[in-house]
């Protein structure tokens, strides 16, 4: 079953190296979307494809990459846009 989500992440998360930590998750289990900055400091990802692997790449996000520090996080089931890749966008 196919599944969108939309992720939105406070923290200490505003750099390229976790955009790419996002990325490189999001192409090891066959994601598409796309990750970016949000003008106030959040994250936003947006993460679609099979059940299974949407919801593994959602929790790998919300523990982040070593150093980050992730304070809150906000699910939000999307509407299925049939991406093709999985891109990092600028803000």
């Amino acid at each position: 079953m196919k599944k969108s989500l939309k992720l939105t992440l406070t923290g200490t998360v505003h750099s390229l190296f976790f955009r790419q930590f996002v990325k490189e998750n999001a192409d090891k289990n066959d994601v598409r979307g796309f990750v970016r900055n949000l003008e106030d400091g959040r994250i936003e990802i947006f993460l679609e494809g099979d059940q299974d692997s949407v919801d593994s790449v959602a929790a790998i996000c919300k523990r982040g990459p070593q150093h980050a520090q992730i304070r809150s996080s906000e699910e939000k089931i999307e509407y299925f846009q049939d991406f093709r890749e999985f891109k990092i966008l600028g803000i």
